[in-house]
Formats: structure tokens, C-alpha cells, sequence
């Protein structure tokens, strides 16, 4: 997508205007797949509060544009989510997100350079309002690379729902209007995310719910 494009779909979309937060151990798959690595030094113990991480501006791309992936990374993870966009008062908007990274180890504090790369962070066009019979626990998210299902997130699974996220986080810090908070993204059954690298397309989308649309992101080699 040219810059023109991409500034256009921008302006008719959803873009973030505050602080992106990403969440990690959301997930009771995560928590289950983690669980021997929690008890070993530093920490020795599981965390308490909810783990979140920036995904700063540079890292933000629009619903069909490209994400440059750098020659030295041959594969990236993708993290399909639903985030919640603070609105004024009470009101909440929810969004689909894409958390990429480059495949690492470490959890309790995300490392900016396998999470914080130019473009690593697809963001959905459409932002859904939620009505009373609106129950984030209900969805599942549809991840396919290449059209291919790869992965199928039932936020059923989740540790803490979005409203006690929401409070958690409350407890150590304010969130304002305009920030979003990613709700987490769960691994696969046998651990990890998927993975995908130059020249796939990634798809998400939450079947029955097409108010969301779906995010589409491809990804490109980095320009030297």
C-alpha cells in the first residue's frame, strides 16, 4: 500500500490516538505451557499483577498495509487479540490487534527489540461498540496464514476478563482515554504462536461478528 493509500485508510478508520498496551499470561494455555519457567530464578513464582509492555508508535500498522520483516529475522509470531480502546467515562470500544514479535523466551518483561520492530503491530479497521448482550468471553478469534487456519482463540480461556483486567491494572496505573489494552493472545496447544515469515498474508477475524472486519496484514522484506 502506497503512503497516500495508507494515510487514507487511516483517516477512515480506526487509529490509535493514546498509549498501546499489550498483555502477556492472559491465557490460562500460556500460564499451563509456562508454568516450570514461573518457579525458576529471579522470580520463583508466578506474577501477581497483570504483565504488560508498550508496543510503541513506529510499531503500528494500519488493516492491509505491509510489515517490513528485517533480513536477520527469518520468521515472526503472530499474536491475534481483541483490544479494548478507552473512550470517555465508562465507554469502551473494542478493536483486533495483531501483537508480532520475533520469537523469544523471555515473558515476565517483553524485550523491546523482539516486540518494538517498525510495523509489528497490526491494527484493526473497525472498532466495535459494545451492546448489553455484547460478552467478550463469547468470541473466538480465526487466525489463517495464506488462508489457512492456523490457530482459533476462544477468550473463554482467559485468566482475568476484560473488566478485571480493566481493574487490575487500574490498581498501578491510569489508563486514559485513547489507550488501548490488549487482552493477551493464547499459544497453541502445543506451545508457542504461529509463525510466519516474508510473503505470507496473515487473516484474523471473529466468525458471527462481522462488525469487526478482518485484519489483514502482509508481510514484505524490509527495505535495506
Amino acid at each position: 500500500m502506497n503512503t497516500s493509500l495508507l494515510n487514507a485508510a487511516k483517516s477512515a478508520s480506526f487509529w490509535p490516538r493514546g498509549t498501546v498496551y499489550g498483555t502477556l499470561l492472559n491465557f490460562r494455555g500460556e500460564i499451563a505451557t509456562l508454568s516450570a519457567q514461573m518457579t525458576q530464578p529471579p522470580y520463583k513464582a508466578p506474577p501477581r499483577a497483570p504483565v504488560l509492555f508498550v508496543k510503541t508508535a513506529n510499531t503500528w500498522s494500519a488493516s492491509g498495509a505491509p510489515v517490513p520483516v528485517p533480513a536477520h529475522v527469518p520468521q515472526v509470531e503472530v499474536g491475534a487479540t481483541i483490544a479494548i480502546v478507552m473512550g470517555s467515562a465508562a465507554g469502551v470500544e473494542y478493536v483486533l490487534m495483531n501483537d508480532i514479535s520475533v520469537p523469544h523466551a523471555s515473558f515476565f518483561r517483553p524485550p523491546v527489540k523482539f516486540k518494538c520492530l517498525d510495523g509489528f503491530l497490526g491494527v484493526g479497521a473497525q472498532r466495535v461498540r459494545p451492546g448489553p448482550a455484547f460478552d467478550v468471553t463469547k468470541l473466538k478469534l480465526e487466525v489463517r496464514i495464506n488462508d489457512q487456519l492456523c490457530q482459533t482463540i476462544d477468550f473463554s480461556h482467559m485468566v482475568r476478563s476484560a473488566t478485571q483486567l480493566r481493574t487490575d491494572v487500574a490498581e498501578f496505573m491510569s489508563l486514559r482515554e485513547g489507550d488501548v489494552l490488549m487482552l493477551g493472545s493464547d499459544c497453541l496447544p502445543g506451545g508457542g504462536r504461529p509463525l510466519a515469515r516474508v510473503g505470507d498474508r496473515i487473516d484474523i477475524n471473529v466468525p458471527g461478528m462481522p462488525a469487526f472486519g478482518i485484519l489483514s496484514n502482509t508481510l514484505v522484506a524490509a527495505a535495506l
